[in-house]
C-alpha cells in the first residue's frame, strides 16, 4: 500500500499597502492619527488592528470596533493601551473579524467625542470600513466615553458595549435606537453599579433597547470577565444599521 503524505502549509498574512505604508494584518500597528486639530487638540494616536484576512480593495469591507481604555492607560506610550481588554490579546485570537482602533487619551484628559469621531472618519477613509457595522466599547473612563460618543453621534454606531461606566441621563434619549449591552461588577468600589443601571433603565423607559449584565462578586475590574467572551463580539456583529 502506498503511503500518502499530506503537507499542511500555513501561510502568514501578506502585508498590505495603504497610503504608502506597509501594514501587516493580524498585528497591532501604532498610528499617529491625522494631524487634524479639533478644539485646538491633535487627533488621538492609536493602535490599528487589521483582520488576518484583510484585503485593501473596494470589493471588501470590514466591521469597525473602537476600543476606549480606562484612566490608567492614559499617556504617550501606546503599549499601555494593551494593559486591559481586547488589545491585550487580539493578536493571539484565531479569527477576529474587526478592524479595531484603540486610541490613547493624553494624561489628565478624558475622552472627547469630536476627536474620537475624527478617528472613526479616518478609518472609514482608509481601512475599507462597513459603515453599517461600526461599534464602540470601553472600560471605566472608556465606558463613559462609549455612552458619550454614541449619544453625541446617534445613528452612527450599530451597537455599543460599555463596561463599568456610565453616562449623562439627559442624553439617554439619543441612545434609544442604539442597542446597548452594559457590564458592571456588583461590588465596584470605583464606579457604582448604579451608573450603568440608571442609564439602561432610562434608555428602556424611553423605548430603547438596552440590557445590563451585573457580575456578582466582581469589583472594578469587570473587563477581566467581559472581553474574553466570544459572545460579546457575536452580539455586536448581530446588529447593523439599516
Amino acid at each position: 500500500m502506498k503511503k500518502i503524505l499530506i503537507f499542511i502549509v500555513i501561510l502568514a498574512p501578506f502585508n498590505v499597502s495603504i497610503n504608502g505604508q506597509d501594514l501587516k494584518p493580524g498585528t497591532q500597528i501604532p498610528q499617529p492619527g491625522k494631524g487634524i486639530f479639533i478644539k485646538k487638540a491633535q487627533a488621538y494616536p492609536y493602535l490599528l488592528y487589521l483582520p488576518k484576512n484583510f484585503v485593501a480593495d473596494h470589493q471588501h469591507s470590514y466591521p469597525l470596533l473602537l476600543f476606549l481604555h480606562g484612566s490608567g492607560e492614559r499617556g504617550n506610550d501606546l503599549e499601555l493601551v494593551k494593559k486591559n481588554g481586547t488589545p491585550g490579546f487580539v493578536e493571539s485570537m484565531e479569527d477576529f473579524p474587526f478592524v479595531m482602533l484603540s486610541p490613547q487619551c493624553p494624561e489628565e484628559e478624558t475622552w472627547d467625542s469630536e476627536r474620537l469621531m475624527a478617528l472613526v472618519n479616518e478609518a472609514i477613509e482608509n481601512y475599507s470600513i462597513d459603515t453599517n457595522r461600526m461599534y464602540v466599547t470601553g472600560l471605566s473612563m472608556g465606558g463613559y466615553g462609549t455612552f458619550d460618543l454614541a449619544s453625541n453621534y446617534p445613528g452612527k454606531f450599530a451597537a455599543i458595549l460599555p463596561v463599568c461606566g456610565g453616562g449623562q441621563e439627559l442624553k439617554a434619549e439619543k441612545l434609544i435606537k442604539t442597542p446597548i449591552w452594559a457590564f458592571h461588577g456588583a461590588d465596584d468600589p470605583v464606579v457604582p453599579v448604579s451608573e450603568s443601571k440608571n442609564m439602561v433603565e432610562i434608555v428602556n423607559k424611553l423605548g430603547g433597547n438596552a440590557q445590563i449584565t451585573i457580575l456578582p462578586g466582581v469589583g472594578h475590574n469587570a473587563w477581566d470577565y467581559v472581553y474574553n467572551r466570544a459572545e460579546i463580539y457575536q452580539w455586536l456583529l448581530s446588529h447593523q444599521l439599516k
